[in-house]
C-alpha cells in the first residue's frame, strides 16, 4: 500500500492519495460484482422466456431506486459516517443479490432489484463525492479518469467472470456476494482519510442542483441510460440476432475494456481543454454514430465487438468529465448535494432508458437497442447546442 500511495502522491500532488485509493479501489470491486450480476439476471430472464420489456424495466428499478434514495444518502452519511454507511450499504447488496437465487418470483425480483440499487446508489454517491473532494482541479480529470478505469476494469471482468462460472445454480451468485465483501477492506483501510460532512445544519434540497451546471448532470442522465441499456439489453440484443450466451457476455467484456483504455486520455484531454463541456459534445456526438453502427454491424463479430470497444470508452467519458466539470464548479457540502443531483439525474436515466428500449426492441425488434440509443444522444447534443448559443 505504501508504494502505491506513493505513487499516486507523485502524480497526484496536493490530492489526498490514501482517500482516493480508498474509494477507487472499494467501488471499482463493487462494480466488478455488479458487472456479474446484471447480465446474470438478464439472462436467466431471458432463458425463462421473459419479454425484454419486463426485462427493461426490471434493471429499470435500479433507476427507481436511485430517485427513491438520493435524497437519504447525505443525511444518512451525516448521522452514521460515511464509512458505516458505505460498509452498511456493501452488506445490503450482498443479502438482497443472493435473494435473487432463492426465488423464481418475478415480483420479487423487482423488489430485490429496488433494494439492492438504492445500496448501490449510496455506495456510488459517497465514493464519487469522497474522489472528487479528495482531488485538487489541476488533475481532477486524471484522477476521476483513473476511477472511471477502474470502475470500467471492474464491470470488465464482471461478465468475463460470469462466461467463466456460468450461469447454472447458486455459483454465480455466490461469486458475485464474495467479490462485492471484497469491498469493504480499502473502505475500512482509508477509515482515517474520509471527507468531512458537517454534523448539524439542514440538507439543502437536491433540485436546484440539477440544473445549476446542467451539461454535467446532464451527461449523467444519459450516461444513465445507455449504461443500463447495454448492461441489460446487449446481451439480449446479441442473442437475439444469433449469438450464443458466452458471447453475449464477451460482447460486455469488449464494451468494458474500451472504457478501461479511454479513460485516463479522456479525463486528460479535459484538464487541457479551456471548456470541458467540448469534450461531452465529442462523446455524445460518438454515442450517437455508434447507436447507428451497432445494429448494422450486429451480423459480424469483429466488426461488432470493435464497434463497442470504441464507442464504450468514449460515451463513459460522460461520466468520468461530468463529474469532473461538476467537481470544478462546486466545493464542499454543495459539491455533496450536486454530486446527488448528479447521481439522482444518473438514476432518471436509468429508469427511462432500459423500459424504452426493451419495449423498442419488442415492437420494431432487435434494431430497437440501436434506436433508442440514438435517440438520447441526440437529445444531449440539442442541450448542448442551446448551452453554447446561450453563453
Amino acid at each position: 500500500m505504501s508504494l502505491t500511495q506513493s505513487y499516486f502522491q507523485k502524480i497526484f500532488a496536493g490530492s489526498d492519495a490514501r482517500g482516493v485509493i480508498a474509494a477507487i479501489a472499494s467501488i471499482s470491486v463493487v462494480g466488478m460484482g455488479m458487472g456479474l450480476s446484471f447480465p446474470l439476471l438478464s439472462i436467466l430472464m431471458e432463458q425463462r422466456g421473459i419479454s425484454a420489456s419486463i426485462i427493461g424495466a426490471n434493471t429499470s428499478v435500479a433507476g427507481i431506486a436511485a430517485i427513491v434514495s438520493v435524497p437519504f444518502v447525505t443525511p444518512i452519511a451525516r448521522k452514521l459516517g460515511i464509512i458505516r454507511t458505505l460498509i452498511a450499504s456493501i452488506i445490503l447488496c450482498i443479502i438482497s443479490l443472493m435473494g435473487f437465487y432463492f426465488t423464481e418470483n418475478i415480483p420479487v425480483w423487482f423488489v430485490l432489484r429496488f433494494i439492492f440499487s438504492c445500496a448501490i446508489t449510496a455506495i456510488f454517491l459517497l465514493s464519487e463525492f469522497w474522489i472528487n473532494s479528495a482531488a485538487i482541479e489541476k488533475s481532477r480529470g486524471l484522477i476521476l479518469g483513473v476511477y472511471a478505469t477502474f470502475l470500467s476494469l471492474g464491470f470488465s471482468l464482471g461478465p468475463a467472470l460470469l462466461s467463466f462460472v456460468g450461469t447454472d445454480g447458486i455459483i454465480p451468485f455466490l461469486v458475485g456476494s464474495m467479490v462485492i465483501a471484497m469491498a469493504t477492506l480499502p473502505v475500512l483501510a482509508g477509515r482515517n482519510n474520509q471527507p468531512y460532512l458537517e454534523k448539524t445544519g439542514k440538507t439543502p434540497s437536491i433540485l436546484p442542483f440539477v440544473f445549476m451546471v446542467p451539461l454535467a448532470t446532464m451527461a449523467g442522465f444519459i450516461f444513465g441510460a445507455a449504461e443500463q441499456i447495454e448492461l441489460a439489453l446487449l446481451p439480449v440484443f446479441a442473442i437475439r440476432v444469433g449469438y450464443e450466451e458466452y458471447a453475449a457476455a464477451l460482447f460486455l467484456t469488449i464494451l468494458g475494456l474500451g472504457n478501461v483504455i479511454l479513460q485516463i486520455p479522456l479525463g486528460v484531454w479535459s484538464d487541457r481543454t479551456n471548456d470541458r463541456r467540448t469534450v461531452l459534445m465529442a462523446c455524445a456526438l460518438t454515442g450517437a454514430i455508434g447507436a447507428i453502427l451497432i445494429p448494422l454491424a450486429a451480423n459480424i463479430g469483429w466488426l461488432l465487438g470493435g464497434i463497442l470497444f470504441i464507442y464504450g470508452g468514449i460515451i463513459s467519458g460522460m461520466y468520468t468529465v461530468g463529474l469532473a466539470h461538476l467537481g470544478s464548479r462546486l466545493k464542499g457540502s454543495d459539491l455533496a448535494q450536486a454530486n446527488a443531483a448528479f447521481v439522482l439525474c444518473y438514476g432518471i436515466g436509468m429508469t427511462i432508458g432500459p423500459f424504452a428500449t426493451g419495449k423498442a426492441m419488442d415492437i420494431i425488434g432487435p434494431s430497437g437497442f440501436g434506436v433508442m440509443l440514438f435517440i438520447f444522444f441526440a437529445m444531449y447534443l440539442i442541450l448542448y447546442a442551446v448551452r453554447i448559443k446561450k453563453a
